[in-house]
């Protein structure tokens, strides 16, 4: 007979973890208890024969349910109490030394929605139905450990029958925290602009399918729902929301409905059908069936599927099987979340379906897509807060970038990053940063920061945010250089110590004073070095550029032509007009360039492919982030010859060199874009081999979010592959400015390990 005290640390409260220990305990004729710890952790003690406690421990570590991640067992023998029997003990505020978390919302399981639709079933029909293995997880707790005191739910006594589930270790909702019904639990109403009462789901489903726009109160927010089949009110979104061009996520009732619009692969299928059910973008069908209006001008469309009750609900009441699902909020502000300020939305929306649980943490949906595998663009509900592992145990807070900010907290191993921000340039995402950051810090309870990681550019509101904590703390800062952190994301991820990265994207403060996006980096015990990039090319009007393509094209004419590149430029009167004041401010613009006023120098790959797509006709403003390139990216996507444009050789690619050769071509547009595409990805891929010869490392990535770039991503993994080198991207991570926190956390370490020097960071 012996005794052992056990801590579990991973993905051990919120997933069934306790009545799975309390089975494989009574089935091993174990005694003892098994209860939650403070810090997300499992503490279980057990006595027993020996034989059986092996067995135990095996299945504990082998048998998990499927949400648990049991990432660490200690075991310490203890003196023999003779418990009566096993049981499952009420949770301690105490921590066991762990760093367990959470896990994430979760999409409604198989069980539960079988239960939904089943007359006879006591939670049929009602929205909020949860089980242990689904459910909403990070958006409402508010304390650990995770017990439905601690979370939104406590606003809801259970009813006897929902209490004897939640009592009973055998049931599947045995200590399901979010578990309610109808009798108990929240509930849907539907209010019209003046707060008056109008029914309930089936009634919501009914004004869609007449063409309103409903916003619904969901998970970590509230969506705006219209029917994407009717092109009336996808119009009249865009007019409300002034979203003039950005894409509109969808949400489709099922896989045999998207098939009728997208072409799916198995990767795909198998990411919209996880738990996580996140967008995905998929290629749209040659004869795309739905409204141009919902994603104009590129080759994706951003699609779910249902992830919640109330989503079944309202497709089982609808006509419609294919809903606009997009975040309610106008571009650059947070998402509502709250009943109390749906004031803020309504000139957008209609009707709004209402329900009564707070949302303590907002989460937006998470977005991905498959290129040279799984890139995640927008990390958020499904995937925050797990962690990833990396090598230093370091507390580190990382800030992240302006935009598409996404914050860090690294402790004990591991990168926990928070959900996704936005664009803290606007005071409301700013103070929706701070409150994140404060919550995450209080789950994770990382208290003792060692250093405040933030992004190098001096005029960044998140980087003065993060000076800002270290007054008040007294910790060390530490700014990173904006591309030196998207590499880093790589190291941290994939578990490399030296890499020769590629890191390309629209725009990074440099550490010249230029804005830097199409960089070559090493990083390695050595330090950091930028080794390569593309030649400096000017943008006149600065920010102007990035909004206006016409800009970047005048910069790149006049390199290549000088004075001459006015003259040129008239023969593309498309691109003169694109501008606010047409051939006048073009001339302003040539003579900007001729007298240097007004003039930076970038290096950027975004800048340089948004000039493209103004000289072939394709896109002339930027709505939305990215806009003019992935327009591009949809144009070379119907390709189909390879022009075999070169780019100049030498210590920098000089990607002005196409541009005669693009000026000389009678190709189409469309091959013209495919071949562009192709150029740059073989001079990036062939100066990092190069660099890789030369420093004797065998590992290139590259990130940045021009790598959500299918087309350039294919060649650049080709051509490193057929070179014998190992090519590695995130797939975790994201690629762009919503990974660029874990690329601090993780240079945040190397530093603190002193195997870097402040001033190679940044």
């Amino acid at each position: 007979m012996r005794a052992f005290k056990i801590n579990v640390s991973g993905v051990v409260q919120g997933v069934g973890f306790r009545p799975f220990v309390y089975r494989i305990a009574v089935k091993n004729k174990l005694r003892g208890y098994v209860k939650n710890l403070g810090d997300a952790g499992v503490e279980i003690v057990i006595e027993g024969e020996n034989e059986n406690i092996e067995k135990f421990i095996g299945e504990l570590r082998s048998k998990a349910p499927p949400l648990a991640r049991v990432e660490r067992v200690k075991m310490k023998e203890e003196e023999i109490k003779n418990y009566p029997k096993f049981e499952i003990l009420e949770s301690s505020g105490h921590c066991g030394g762990g760093d367990s978390i959470i896990p994430p919302d979760v999409a409604i399981c198989d069980d539960c929605l079988r239960e939904l639709f089943d007359p006879k079933d006591r939670r049929y029909m009602y929205p909020f139905i949860v089980c242990t293995n689904c459910g909403p997880r990070f958006s409402i707790i508010e304390s650990l450990p995770y017990d439905r005191k601690n979370t939104s739910m406590a606003d809801f006594p259970m009813c006897d029958d929902c209490m004897e589930e939640y009592t009973n270790p055998m049931d599947r909702r045995y200590h399901a925290e979010p578990t309610s019904c109808s009798r108990c639990g929240p509930h849907y109403w539907l209010e019209d602009g003046n707060g008056k009462n109008l029914g309930g789901l089936e009634e919501a489903a009914k004004l869609i399918d007449e063409g309103y726009i409903v916003a619904i109160k969901g998970i970590g927010g509230f969506h705006l729902a219209c029917d994407a089949k009717n092109e009336s009110p996808v119009e009249e979104l865009r007019r409300r929301l002034r979203r003039k061009e950005q894409p509109f996520a969808i949400m489709a009732s099922n896989l045999e409905e998207i098939r009728k619009f997208s072409y799916i692969t198995s990767e795909e299928e198998e990411e919209l059908k996880s738990y996580r059910r996140p967008i995905v973008l998929l290629r749209k069908r040659h004869n795309f069936p739905l409204p141009e209006s919902l994603a104009p001008g590129l080759h994706t469309i951003g699609v779910m599927l249902p992830y919640a009750g109330v989503h079944y609900i309202l497709f089982h009441y609808s006509n419609s099987k294919v809903y606009v699902m997009t975040s309610a909020n106008y571009p650059d502000f947070p998402m509502v979340k709250d009943n109390d300020k749906i004031g803020e939305i309504k000139d957008v929306a209609d009707y709004f379906l209402l329900h009564n649980r707070r949302i303590v943490n907002r989460i937006d949906d998470s977005v991905v897509r498959f290129s040279e595998g799984r890139a995640v663009i927008r990390r958020s509900r499904g995937f925050v807060p797990l962690p990833v592992d990396m090598p230093f145990s370091h507390e580190i807070l990382s800030i992240g970038a302006e935009l598409m900010n996404t914050f860090s907290i690294s402790r004990g191993g591991k990168i926990y990053s928070g959900q996704y921000i936005g664009n803290t340039g606007k005071i409301e995402v700013l103070e929706f940063l701070k409150d994140a950051i404060a919550r995450m810090r209080s789950l994770l309870k990382a208290d003792n920061l060692e250093l405040i990681a933030v992004d190098s550019h001096p005029l960044y509101n998140s980087s003065k945010l993060g000076f800002e904590i270290s007054e008040v703390e007294n910790v060390e800062v530490l700014k990173v250089q904006h591309h030196y952190a998207h590499i880093a994301s790589i190291m941290a991820e994939k578990k490399v110590d030296e890499i020769v990265g590629i890191a390309m994207d629209a725009v990074g403060y440099g550490l010249d004073g230029k804005t830097w996006g199409g960089e070559i980096i090493t990083i390695s015990s050595e330090g950091i070095r930028r080794e390569s990039h593309i030649s400096y090319f000017p943008l006149p009007g600065g920010d102007l550029a990035s909004y206006y393509p016409a800009r970047s094209l005048a910069g790149l004419l006049y390199k290549v032509y000088g004075r001459d590149a006015e003259e040129i430029m008239r023969r593309f009167p498309h691109s003169i007009s694109s501008l606010r004041y047409g051939e006048r401010e073009m001339e302003i613009v040539f003579k900007q360039l001729e007298h240097g006023i007004n003039v930076s120098y970038s290096s950027s790959t975004g800048r340089f492919l948004d000039a493209i797509a103004s000289l072939l006709d394709v896109s002339h403003y930027r709505s939305y982030e990215g806009e003019p390139a992935m327009k591009l990216e949809s144009i070379a996507s119907r390709g189909n010859r390879d022009l075999n444009f070169e780019i100049e050789e030498g210590e920098n690619i000089d990607v002005s060199s196409l541009i005669p050769q693009i000026l000389e071509s009678r190709e189409s547009k469309e091959n013209i874009a495919y071949s562009v595409h192709l150029s740059i990805a073989r001079a990036f891929a062939s100066r990092a081999i190069r660099i890789a010869e030369e420093k004797g490392i065998t590992s290139i990535g590259a990130s940045g979010g021009v790598c959500y770039n299918g087309i350039i991503m294919r060649e650049i993994r080709r051509v490193i592959e057929k070179a014998g080198y190992s090519f590695i991207a995130t797939e975790e991570i994201p690629r762009g400015d919503n990974g660029i926190s874990a690329g601090q956390a993780y240079l945040g370490g190397m530093y603190l390990e002193n195997m870097l020097k402040k001033n190679e960071v940044g």
